[in-house]
């Protein structure tokens, strides 16, 4: 019974497109910029082989600005998909 309500309740599966791409990125962008600012010692060890390319981040801070990234990035998604934008 319960395995009859739950997939009632399930949405239709969103299909990937450019489009949803293009906003993983720009959230990524946002939270590595938002980061860039925020985060106290964003160059701390280890470092990484090019920081210049990475924005001057070390290895955590790159980790937790695109994982910020990427968790920002799903909630507009799905969101946009709980709306009917996609």
């Amino acid at each position: 019974m319960l395995t009859s309500t739950l997939l009632a309740a399930a949405t239709a599966p969103l299909e990937w497109n450019p489009s949803i791409g293009i906003i993983m990125i720009v959230a990524n962008v946002i939270a590595i910029t938002f980061g860039k600012f925020t985060i106290q010692y964003p160059s701390s060890e280890p470092a990484l082989p090019s920081a210049n390319l990475f924005g001057g981040f070390g290895l955590p801070g790159l980790l937790a600005t695109t994982a910020f990234g990427h968790i920002l990035g799903a909630g507009i998604i799905l969101g946009l998909h709980y709306l009917g934008r996609f």
